[in-house]
């Protein structure tokens, strides 16, 4: 599977956020950019500007992201709608600023990405109409991101109960936001595992929460690049360390923690 490209710096962190998710579920679905450009209403060039964050997303090509890759979309709308509302506060706070799209050239692409729609094999109906029941939730949502939009980016799908003081926590409780947890690192089946998540694949970015965050930062401090934090929070300091570890092991240094993190990570 190809390398994903570098999101640019001044990518807002929620931006950022929804975008990893994205080529998360690109990547688990097994679909090519051309593929994805056959079975939606935007073009194989208009999903690479989208993934690579050239382009804002639209919130149409979420929902059939979502649709095409056989998920709920709750999640990922919730997270545009927090990323398109940060857009448009930063926007109105520097008016005499161009937007993000227009300096990528939006018009440009609109146009080349029509004509590039018009050689491309004509959809069915039933292929690019989302789900009714899709949309009503969508509708529903909008109001409650209105409400608690800040929680959501902050994280809050982790279900958490309130965080409790004291030491660090072992492997097999709940997952506390707040709460430091212990690093138990063994070799199991040939692979370094700390206990608290056996993934190989989940992409970590910044505000990343859980378990998976929590071996992560166990095993870069197993390698040599302690984070200093085993919170299940990737915060800087995290992605500090998982730069320096890509760098070591001569891997795209993105401090985005990915397949080719993990395989290192768990050797």
């Amino acid at each position: 599977m190809p390398r994903w490209k570098e999101l640019p710096a001044e990518l807002p962190s929620s931006e950022r956020q929804l975008l990893v998710h994205l080529r998360r579920l690109k990547d688990h679905s097994g679909l090519s950019l051309a593929a994805l450009a056959s079975r939606t209403s935007y073009s194989r060039s208009s999903w690479e500007r989208y993934l690579n964050g050239k382009k804002p997303v639209p919130r149409k090509a979420v929902e059939e992201l979502a649709q095409v890759c056989g998920t709920e979309p709750t999640r990922l709308v919730v997270l545009y709608e927090v990323a398109e509302r940060a857009r448009t506060e930063e926007a109105a706070g520097r008016p005499d600023q161009p937007t993000r799209e227009q300096d990528r050239g939006g018009e440009q692409d609109q146009a080349r990405d029509g004509q590039e729609r018009e050689r491309e094999p004509e959809q069915s109906q039933a292929a690019r109409t989302v789900p009714l029941k899709w949309m009503l939730g969508a509708v529903a949502l909008s109001v409650a991101v209105s409400f608690g939009g800040g929680l959501l980016v902050a994280g809050a799908w982790d279900d958490d109960a309130p965080a409790k003081k004291g030491g660090a926590v072992a492997a097999g409780t709940g997952y506390l936001r707040g709460q430091t947890y212990a690093c138990d690192v063994r070799r199991k089946g040939g692979e370094l595992r700390a206990g608290h998540s056996d993934t190989s694949e989940m992409l970590l970015d910044i505000n990343s929460t859980g378990f998976d965050v929590v071996e992560a930062q166990c095993l870069l401090r197993e390698k040599g690049f302690s984070p200093g934090v085993f919170d299940g929070l990737y915060d800087e300091r995290t992605k500090d360390a998982a730069k320096r570890f890509q760098g070591r092991h001569h891997l795209v240094m993105d401090g985005i923690i990915g397949p080719d993190a993990w395989r290192e990570l768990r050797r």
